[in-house]
């Protein structure tokens, strides 16, 4: 028997075809399930900042009969991630800061890891383990740190992997410098930079792997990746949240890790013996 697809498979599938009023109905869809499962035609649309008929034009897009028929697809999928409303309220513990922060990064993480097809994240770990492929590292401003924590643990524990920032001509002239087949990782958040995905896209045009990071199936990156993931970012403050890509880099390090293991261990004891013969770390 054929598998149902899921909403956001829909959505993904129809990408190329949704007008810009539809597109913005499709991001609440997939960033705010919950406005689409408990709303209305007319709280969604307001959501979205677009019309009614806006909304309906997406669930026919989408192949459900109506609004209706959407709504029951997501409450459908979210329904097992629903808890009794008693329990919830018992979770909540104190409105400070610090338990706002600990529900919103749990949150984050959880969505993250939990929206992980496995088939795409062995592929990534494929690729990203292949020393065949140079690995080559975009983020953007705000996700330089994220970019960081990929390429530093990646790189002790494999050959020729750097993060690309600076000037455009810098980028593409260390994009234009390895092989086609190189894999290149992305990661960005709205509102997207425009020399990472412009980088990006080029680099997947002249035969780069492409994995993306991003928050959104939507999103310029994901429409151009070899293997892209849709991370949860939303902040229990004003900015968002890179805890739940944080999670994923190091879930995509540890598969790298696993894949690599007799490899990666001789490089690390030769690290770790060059680190105590130069005296370069002090012992707690």
């Amino acid at each position: 028997m054929p598998t149902v697809p899921t909403v956001p498979e829909r959505i993904v599938s129809q990408r190329d075809r949704l007008s810009p009023a539809e597109r913005q109905v499709a991001e609440v869809v997939l960033r705010q399930p919950e406005t689409v499962a408990f709303g209305t035609v007319a709280e969604l649309a307001a959501r979205a900042g677009t019309s009614g008929a806006s909304v309906v034009r997406l669930a026919g897009r989408l192949g459900y009969a109506g609004f209706s028929e959407l709504q029951g697809a997501v409450q459908a999928a979210i329904g097992q991630q629903l808890r009794p409303a008693a329990e919830r309220i018992r979770d909540e513990g104190g409105s400070d800061v610090l338990s706002r922060t600990s529900r919103a990064e749990r949150h984050n993480v959880q969505r993250t890891l939990a929206a992980v097809d496995p088939e795409a994240f062995a592929r990534a770990v494929d690729l990203l383990a292949d020393e065949a492929r140079p690995v080559r590292v975009l983020a953007g401003d705000a996700e330089a740190g994220i970019g960081t924590m990929l390429a530093a643990p990646l790189g002790m524990l494999r050959d020729d992997v750097a993060e690309l920032s600076g000037s455009d001509v810098a980028v593409v002239r260390r994009l234009a410098a390895v092989p086609v087949g190189t894999v290149v990782v992305a990661i960005d958040l709205r509102r997207y930079e425009r020399w990472v995905v412009d980088h990006a896209g080029r680099a997947a045009r002249d035969g780069a792997q492409l994995v993306a990071l991003t928050d959104s199936p939507l999103s310029p990156l994901a429409a151009v990746a070899t293997v892209s993931f849709t991370v949860a970012a939303e902040g229990a403050g004003p900015f968002d949240s890179h805890v739940g890509t944080l999670a994923l880099v190091n879930a995509l390090v540890t598969g790298v890790a696993g894949r690599r293991r007799d490899s990666a261990a001789r490089r690390l004891d030769r690290l770790e013996a060059a680190w105590r013969d130069s005296g370069a770390l002090v012992e707690g």
